[in-house]
């Protein structure tokens, strides 16, 4: 008796999966964005869910569950219910920079399931107007003749603007006295009026301050030039060989989401991607598409551990303090 019990539960779990997903989507889904409204992230989660639903034929709702550089929201779906009905846009912060640092009761690699890569945006290496410096060579040199004198604002601690200047201290041998912002506009608002003398932030957000002649943008932290201000040059053309790191969102789910769920979803980012209208929407914003083989849940899997294996050990070895997000 016991046997045809265990073969019959056997059985019902392996059929599960498949007639969960024929029945796929029945209802609305909730898009876990863990950062504020009005920013990046969640700015790139409402554009995908308002194209998403087209294609999955239900609502699709954001919700911003914010905290702890992101992680808190991320925790909320690596414990949901893996039924394709909760899912999660996160983006570099809360899934390598604030995952190095806070102790998370999850684990961002093996607690969530990956279903897509989404875009990426570049960071530029910015400075006030008054800085003795200007290209990238000489700022770099200015900044090493000054060790422990300059100020440089983060946005919220293990954050990728937080983490870029970090990186880019260690590059040149010096340090910084990092100012914690609660946000992008504030640290770029000082910026602009001279009271700190660095950030590192979203291209596309500080563009019109960089073109308007009030702050200097050094390098963009990529490997190749970003398309939204071709004439600022790579950290590598500038003088700092291997400084790249793209500001880069993927679509999660919770552990055990069905395979067949998994992919519906993730045909419904591809079906958005091949969008004109949601193409544009994304260049007028600054962020880039990935290419079509790289739109898969393996490849949004192998990226983020490559970015976890080139920063966690970073990221640890600059003994970061945490300080209030």
């Amino acid at each position: 008796m016991m046997r045809y019990l265990v073969a019959a539960i056997a059985a019902a779990v392996t059929l599960s999966g498949p007639a969960m997903a024929q029945d796929y989507p029945s209802r609305s889904i909730t898009m876990v964005a863990p950062f504020p409204a009005g920013g990046p992230t969640d700015t790139v989660a409402r554009i995908m869910a308002e194209r998403m639903r087209v294609t999955l034929g239900q609502s699709i709702v954001v919700e911003n569950i914010t905290g702890a550089g992101g992680t808190i929201g991320m925790g909320r779906v690596a414990r949901g219910t893996p039924d394709g009905y909760t899912l999660a846009v996160g983006n570099w912060t809360n899934q390598v920079g604030g995952a190095a640092l806070y102790a998370l009761p999850f684990d961002v690699l093996s607690d969530l399931e990956p279903v897509a890569l989404l875009t990426a945006s570049q960071l530029l290496i910015l400075g006030k107007n008054d800085l003795p410096a200007s290209d990238l060579r000489e700022l770099m040199a200015w900044l090493k003749a000054n060790p422990g004198k300059v100020t440089a604002g983060t946005v919220g601690t293990g954050s990728a603007a937080h983490i870029c200047q970090v990186y880019l201290q260690t590059h040149i041998g010096t340090t910084f006295q990092f100012v914690p912002y609660r946000g992008g506009a504030p640290a770029l608002q000082d910026l602009v009026a001279g009271q700190i003398d660095l950030s590192c932030l979203e291209a596309a957000t500080v563009l019109p301050q960089v073109r308007a002649g009030r702050i200097k943008a050094f390098a963009v932290m990529a490997k190749s030039r970003w398309f939204g201000a071709p004439e600022i040059p790579t950290a590598d053309e500038a003088g700092a060989t291997g400084v790249n790191m793209p500001f880069w969102h993927g679509l999660w789910a919770p552990k055990g989401t069905p395979k067949e769920i998994v992919a519906k979803v993730n045909a419904a980012v591809v079906e958005a991607f091949a969008d004109p209208g949601v193409r544009a929407q994304f260049a007028k914003i600054g962020h880039e598409i990935p290419p079509r083989a790289e739109q898969t849940p393996e490849a949004l899997f192998a990226y983020h551990k490559a970015e976890t294996e080139k920063w966690w050990p970073i990221i640890r070895a600059a003994n970061i303090k945490m300080e209030g997000n």
